[in-house]
């Protein structure tokens, strides 16, 4: 999956992935395969309720995730995609800016969330087989 050109096409917002990057995460650290609550995601990315409501709604538009009234949210296999794609951008940038710069975890792990939407597809799969040939195993 390319994130980034697919997510233009669908016209996400850096604030869409970072949602479908946040349930990927909890599904696979909860292992919440049923679905996952709109009061974790609120918690995890420290927003209200009701923004997280706001984006599931946006994002059920897209055919991205799947949600009952008030029930526990789905990723689509789309969503799973790009929201799988963007949480592996951002652990192979904090890994580089960790490891390979030094950056303290927190603000690695800040800084990435920032890149992991402004770089193109090209870029990436560069920067991976540049790290890949140097030995840098993806982080956590």
């Amino acid at each position: 999956m390319e994130t980034t050109e697919g997510s233009r096409e669908l016209h996400l917002t850096m604030s869409n992935e970072d949602y479908l990057e946040c349930l990927v995460r909890i599904e696979e650290e909860e292992q919440a395969v049923e679905g996952v609550r709109s009061v974790d995601v609120a918690s995890r990315l420290n927003v209200s309720k009701a923004s997280v409501n706001k984006a599931v709604a946006a994002l059920k538009a897209q055919g991205l995730v799947e949600q009952s009234h008030y029930g526990k949210i789905l990723l689509t296999d789309r969503g799973r995609e790009i929201g799988t794609a963007v949480w592996y951008r951002h652990r192979l940038l904090r890994t580089f800016l960790t490891r390979e710069l030094g950056v303290d975890y927190d603000r690695a792990d800040e800084e990435a969330c920032m890149m992991e939407h402004a770089l193109s597809e090209d870029t990436m799969a560069r920067w991976l087989e540049y790290l890949e040939r140097q030995g840098v195993a993806l982080g956590s």
